[in-house]
């Protein structure tokens, strides 16, 4: 069977202009990024054009380590719409090269549901990861030379400052340090660290903009700390948010490529689910509202942590609400939940399927509490057997959810078409717009319960002192009717990647509290959760390489 890169490499793609013709757009409307990528300028969202647009959300039940493809079911559900008679894009976020190099893989699909180029696309791209991580790092920079400034000193406390450089790759020695080492030249020492670029404030910040005007005073009311007589200091005290945003001018146009069938994509922002909102970005998102009848999006991992996001934090912001939502199931995931070991996932074992089933049902219900309509689809591996595709099968008729097979990967929209038709006729039974899980007026501890236990599944939410400490500065700054952006490991519905299935009576410890000012939404950090994660043990980067001529191997 090829790989993934040697089917993308195999495939005769088309020229940029002629999938942006699919879109009604011209030549002239696009920014060229050569003959196979493009930006699309942010005039081009019509906002008029985006209300009778059918969007349709993509997620998954807890995920294995590997991940259960929902970036390529998105891309085959599209390809299969398109296939209908459909104008669709799909619209996703940009992969990370910490997932690239580590243990997942990149985010441009998979089998014969990519997007392409995929190895620009999950390398360096148009530049819009190098473009975020700049900005980050300008402003802690500025931090630094205005701690140490005789003249222009604002007084800022070193031991408050929150704000931490980032790097897109995954470096666990690079989140606890000190910095300024080497006497008076070197500037004032301070604890710091590294977060990775998906998780910093600037690429939440520009995934939640609506327009270069949001995006600067987002970038201004990025809090960064406090002065030694406790009065806080934000980004725009420094006077950094118009060197920031100038270092994003080309970043925060969304990027227009093509899946492997021709189907419009676009690619904007990529902030993971576990540490962050988990989507691409609101005008992303309302491009492909403003140029397609259908428009597919995905939020990272499962319901309770991509979906949910999604929901309270980007729906919100954007006044925008899915018409349909596809969950993405598979075999050897129910068996993961059922007890099975990670490396006998291949084998047949219906019973580890049925203790599993519970895992999707929460999902289903959480899915069903936002108020919309919800189709279960299984992305079906070789090694499952018809014995176990009936017991989801039945499971899913238990939950009153339709049931549908995919096989995008090996059948591009030739294996989606049932899936298409079955999204088709969701978006019809749709009566209204989602249900938050909770009011902004709410306080703090208010949002955090009413996530942990309705969609998690908790029974209490405990808070360290440290998190009360910071909650109650938060609070005193005015920061309380902030959504809030839970960080919590994506491997389980508690904060305890052990605690498998549809665990119940469990606690989540919330051991701090980080703020996104500017992003507007307050990261209470459940359990072990790290925003600056480490390589695996056999790091995917040991497998790929380049040629003479430069062809790319060993990317998925």
């Amino acid at each position: 069977m090829l790989t993934d890169i040697e089917i993308a490499q195999n495939c005769e793609l088309k020229h940029i202009d002629d999938i942006a013709s699919n879109l009604g757009l011209e030549r002239d409307d696009l920014e060229h990024y050569g003959k196979y990528k493009a930006k699309l300028p942010l005039e081009l969202n019509n906002k008029h054009k985006i209300n009778s647009s059918n969007l349709i959300l993509v997620t998954a039940i807890t995920p294995t380590p590997a991940g259960e493809g929902k970036t390529t079911t998105s891309i085959g559900l599209a390809d299969g719409l398109s296939k209908i008679g459909k104008k669709t894009t799909v619209v996703l976020r940009e992969p990370s090269l910490g997932p690239v190099f580590g243990i997942k893989g990149g985010a441009a699909g998979g089998g014969y549901s990519q997007v392409v180029p995929m190895e620009d696309i999950n390398l360096h791209f148009t530049g819009d990861f190098s473009a975020i991580e700049k900005a980050n790092n300008l402003l802690a920079a500025l931090i630094d030379n205005n701690i140490q400034s005789k003249t222009r000193s604002l007084g800022i406390d070193p031991r408050t400052v929150l704000w931490k450089r980032s790097m897109d790759m995954n470096d666990r020695a690079l989140r606890k340090m000190v910095t300024a080492l080497g006497g008076k030249s070197g500037g004032i020492p301070m604890e710091t660290g590294f977060n990775i670029t998906a998780a910093s404030e600037v690429m939440a910040i520009l995934c939640i903009s609506k327009d270069f005007e949001d995006l600067k005073e987002r970038l201004g009311n990025i809090y960064v700390g406090d002065t030694f007589d406790h009065t806080p200091v934000f980004a725009r005290d420094l006077n950094a948010e118009g060197a920031m945003a100038a270092l994003l001018k080309d970043a925060i146009k969304p990027n227009l490529v093509q899946t492997l069938e021709g189907t419009p994509a676009i690619i904007h922002g990529g902030p993971f689910a576990n540490i962050a909102q988990g989507t691409n970005s609101i005008i992303a998102t309302k491009m492909g509202m403003s140029l397609s009848d259908y428009v597919v999006t995905e939020a990272g991992f499962g319901a309770d942590l991509g979906a949910e996001k999604f929901f309270n934090i980007k729906c919100r912001n954007a006044g925008i609400s899915p018409k349909a939502v596809v969950i993405v199931a598979t075999i050897r995931a129910l068996k993961y939940h059922g007890g099975k070991p990670l490396s006998d996932l291949k084998e047949e074992d219906l019973e580890a399927v049925v203790k599993g089933k519970e895992n999707l049902r929460k999902h289903v219900e959480n899915i069903t509490g936002f108020g919309l309509p919800a189709v279960v689809c299984i992305n079906r591996f070789e090694s499952d057997t018809d014995a176990e595709i009936s017991i989801l099968k039945k499971a899913c008729a238990d939950c009153n959810v339709p049931f549908v097979e995919s096989n995008g990967f090996t059948k591009g929209s030739e294996g989606t078409l049932d899936l298409a038709e079955e999204v088709v006729k969701a978006t019809e039974r749709c009566e209204s717009e989602f249900i938050p899980t909770y009011d902004l007026e709410d306080s703090p501890r208010e949002k955090i319960e009413k996530v942990c236990q309705t969609v998690y599944g908790a029974k209490y939410v405990i808070l360290s002192n440290k998190a009360k400490r910071q909650l109650h500065r938060f609070e005193e700054l005015g920061f309380s009717r902030l959504p809030i952006c839970i960080a919590k490991t994506q491997k389980s519905l508690s904060d305890d990647e052990k605690l498998l299935g549809r665990p119940k009576n469990f606690d989540i410890n919330i051991r701090e509290f980080e703020i996104a000012a500017g992003a507007g939404f307050l990261i209470p950090i459940a359990g072990n959760i790290l925003r600056m994660p480490g390589l695996p043990a056999t790091p995917a980067a040991e497998g790929i390489d380049i040629n003479n001529d430069g062809v790319i191997s060993g990317l998925s």
